[in-house]
C-alpha cells in the first residue's frame, strides 16, 4: 500500500472510513442487544479465568503443602466458574445470534426495496442472478458485525489482555518475551485484513457474476435445449467457476499463511516457556504451580489470538459485503425527489409529447424531434418497423425513461413534476412478452388492483376470457401458473395479462402488441374486451396487425425514430404513403380505386380480416 500514489491512498482511507461509518451504524442499530451481551461476555471470560488459577493453589497449597481442606473450596469454585460460562455461552448464542439474524433481515429488506425503485435503465445494465447474490449472499456477511463475531472479538482482546497481566505477574522476564512475540503478529494479521477484504469483494462480485449467467441459463432452458446449446452453457459456466476457483484459492493462500505463522508463533511461544520457564523453577524464581499456571494462562492469551485471526478473516469478507452494498445503496432512485413534489390524487389523461428526443448512448437518437397530442380518452396508434422507436415511445410515457430534450406533459403538467407513484397508479400496461408471477391466476389478475374485491377481478377475468381456459383446470382460478406463468399457453399469459389491466381500471393504457399471441378467433373476442376497456381511456397501442388499429382517433407512423405520418386510418389510406404500404403488404391487395370511398374501403378491409 506504501507504493500507492497519495491520490489513491487518500480514495482508500476515504473508503474505508465510510465503511466503518456503515459498519458502526449497523452496530449501533443492534445496541441493545450488544450492550446485553457485553455485559455477559465480560462474566464469561472471567469465568474463564477461574480455571488456571485453581490450577496453581492445588499444586503448591493442596499437593505440596498438605493444605487438603481447600480441594473441595477449589473444585466447588471451579465448577461454579464452568456452570456460568456454560450459561453465558448459551444466552450470548441466543442473544446475538438473534440480533445477526434480524439485522440481516432488515438489511435485506431495505437493500430489496432499494433495488425496486431504481430506474429501469440501471435493471437493463445489470443481471437479475447478480441482484438477487447482493440481496441474499452481500446481506448475509455483515452476521460477523452484528452477531458473536464482533463481541467473541472483543471478549478474545479483554481475556488476552486479562490473562497478559497476570502472566507479567506471575513472571515479568518470561511474559516480555511472549509480549515482542505477539507484536510480529499483529503486524502480520493487519497486512492480512488488508489484503483479504479487496480479495472477498472481487470474490463477492465473481459469485454474483455466474450466479447471473446461471439464472440466465436455466430461465433461457428451452432455448437452451431447442438448440443443442448445452455445452456452450456449460463452458461459459465453467469459465466463471475456474476463476472463482481461482480468487477462492487466492483467499485460501493468505488465511492459510496466517494460519501457518500463528502455529509458528504458538510453537515459539512454547519452547521459550519450555526454556526460560525451566530456568525460572530451577533458580527457585518460580513455583512449579506457577508455571503450570503460567502455562494455562498462556493458553488464554493464544486462544483468543487464534479466535481473533479467525474473525478478523469474518470481518474481511463482511466488509467487502458491506462495501458492494454500499454501491448499490448509492444508487440514485427513481423517485428519490417524489417527496418534493406535490401528490396528485387523479388525472384526467391529457397526454404531450413536446420536442421530445431521446437517447440511450450517448450522442446516437433513438426518438427525434417527437410532438404528440393525445387528449384525454383518445386513441394512438403506433407503427412502423422494428427498431423505429416505438417501445422506446412508450417508455417514456410510462416514465421508465425521461426524455434526454424536450418535455413530456400530463394534463399540462410536466411529467417530472408528478410523483411516480400517483402517476404510474393511473397506468395499465399489457406487454408484448406478458410476465405473470408463480403465483395463482387470481393472484395474478388481482396485482393490478391489490384493493379490488373478488367481483371485480373475475368480472375482469370474464371480459378477458380468462374464465374459458380456467374451467379447464382442476384449481380453477387457483391454478399456479409457475415461474413465468409457464403452464399457460402464450394466448392463455396475454389474457391473464389484459386482465389485470382492465382490474385496475386505469386512466392511461398502453397496449404493446397485446393480441399478438393470440389465434384469430380468440383474438376477436379479446378485441371486444379491450375495446371496452379502452374506452373513456388515454390508449397508446402498438401493433404489427393492421386489422387492430383502424378505429384509432390517430395513428403515427414512425421511421428511424421520427414520426413521418399521422392521421387516422382513412387518411392514410388516401395519403398513399408509408402507412398505406404496409397495409397493403401485409394484406396482399390493392387499393387504388378505393381512395376516394373511405367507406367502402373500410368494408373492403373488415372482409380481408
Amino acid at each position: 500500500m506504501l507504493d500507492q500514489p497519495p491520490k489513491k491512498r487518500k480514495i482508500d482511507r476515504a473508503r474505508l472510513q465510510t465503511l466503518l461509518r456503515d459498519a458502526w451504524d449497523l452496530v449501533w442499530r443492534s445496541r441493545s442487544r450488544l450492550l446485553i451481551g457485553i455485559p455477559l461476555l465480560l462474566i464469561n471470560r472471567l469465568s474463564s479465568i477461574v480455571l488456571p488459577a485453581m490450577t496453581k493453589f492445588l499444586i503448591d497449597d493442596v499437593i505440596a503443602k498438605g493444605r487438603h481442606e481447600m480441594l473441595w473450596k477449589l473444585a466447588a469454585i471451579s465448577a461454579g466458574a464452568a456452570a456460568i460460562g456454560a450459561t453465558t455461552d448459551y444466552a450470548l448464542a441466543q442473544i446475538l445470534g438473534m440480533a445477526a439474524q434480524r439485522s440481516i433481515t432488515d438489511l435485506r429488506k431495505k437493500i430489496q426495496q432499494h433495488v425496486q425503485h431504481l430506474p429501469v435503465r440501471f435493471f437493463d445494465a445489470t443481471k437479475t442472478g447478480a441482484l438477487v447474490s447482493r440481496v441474499m449472499n452481500d446481506a448475509d456477511g455483515i452476521r460477523n458485525l452484528v452477531g458473536t463475531g464482533l463481541l467473541q472479538l472483543f471478549g478474545g482482546f479483554v481475556t488476552a489482555g486479562i490473562a497478559t497481566a497476570i502472566l507479567f505477574y506471575l513472571n515479568a522476564r518470561l511474559a516480555a518475551i511472549i509480549f515482542v512475540a505477539f507484536f510480529f503478529f499483529f503486524a502480520v494479521l493487519a497486512w492480512a485484513f488488508t489484503t483479504l477484504r479487496p480479495m472477498f469483494k472481487k470474490r463477492s462480485e465473481l459469485v454474483a457474476t455466474v450466479t447471473g449467467r446461471l439464472t440466465e441459463g436455466l430461465s433461457g432452458i428451452r432455448v437452451v435445449k431447442a438448440y443443442t446449446a448445452e455445452k456452450h452453457e456449460a463452458r461459459i459456466f465453467a469459465g466463471g467457476a475456474h476463476n472463482l476457483l481461482r480468487l477462492v484459492l487466492g483467499t485460501m493462500r493468505v488465511i492459510s499463511s496466517v494460519g501457518a505463522l500463528t502455529t509458528l508463533m504458538v510453537g515459539i511461544v512454547s519452547v521459550a516457556v519450555l526454556v526460560v520457564g525451566g530456568r525460572e523453577v530451577i533458580a527457585h524464581r518460580m513455583t512449579l504451580g506457577g508455571l503450570i499456571s503460567f502455562t494455562l494462562y498462556l493458553g488464554l492469551v493464544v486462544g483468543p489470538v487464534v479466535q481473533i485471526v479467525s474473525i478478523g478473516t469474518q470481518l474481511s469478507e463482511a466488509f467487502a459485503g458491506l462495501e458492494r452494498i454500499r454501491e448499490i445503496l448509492a444508487e440514485l432512485r427513481e423517485d428519490a425527489d417524489d417527496p418534493n413534489k406535490r401528490p396528485v390524487d387523479t388525472i384526467e389523461g391529457n397526454i404531450e409529447l413536446r420536442d421530445v428526443w431521446f437517447e440511450y448512448t450517448p450522442g446516437v437518437p433513438v426518438l427525434k424531434d417527437i410532438n404528440v397530442m393525445a387528449p384525454a380518452g383518445r386513441s394512438i396508434a403506433l407503427v412502423g418497423p422494428s427498431g423505429s422507436g416505438k417501445s422506446t415511445l412508450i417508455s417514456l410515457i410510462a416514465a421508465f425513461h425521461h426524455p434526454t430534450q424536450g418535455e413530456i406533459l400530463i394534463d399540462g403538467m410536466p411529467l417530472r413534476d408528478l410523483r411516480l407513484s400517483d402517476y404510474r397508479r393511473h397506468i395499465g400496461i399489457v406487454p408484448q412478452d406478458s410476465f405473470l408471477f408463480a403465483e395463482s391466476i387470481y393472484d395474478n389478475i388481482a396485482l393490478g388492483n391489490p384493493h379490488a374485491s373478488r367481483e371485480e377481478v373475475l368480472r375482469a377475468a370474464k371480459i378477458a376470457h380468462v374464465n374459458e381456459f380456467t374451467e379447464t383446470f382442476a384449481d380453477k382460478y387457483d391454478t399456479v401458473v409457475g415461474e413465468r406463468g409457464v403452464r399457460l399457453s402464450g394466448g392463455q399469459k396475454q389474457r391473464v395479462a389484459i386482465a389485470r389491466a382492465i382490474v385496475a381500471n386505469p386512466r392511461i393504457l398502453i397496449l404493446d402488441e397485446a393480441t399478438s399471441s393470440l389465434d384469430s378467433e380468440s383474438e376477436a373476442l379479446i378485441q371486444d374486451g379491450l375495446n371496452a376497456l379502452m374506452k373513456g381511456r388515454t390508449t397508446f397501442v402498438i401493433a404489427h396487425r393492421l386489422s387492430t388499429i383502424r378505429n384509432a382517433d390517430q395513428i403515427l407512423v414512425l421511421e428511424d425514430g421520427r414520426i413521418i405520418e399521422r392521421g387516422t386510418h382513412q387518411e392514410l389510406m388516401m395519403l398513399g404513403g408509408r402507412y398505406r404500404a404496409l397495409y397493403e403488404k401485409q394484406y396482399g391487395i390493392v387499393v387504388n380505386q378505393f381512395i376516394n370511398q373511405g367507406e367502402e374501403l373500410q368494408d373492403v378491409a373488415a372482409t380481408v380480416d
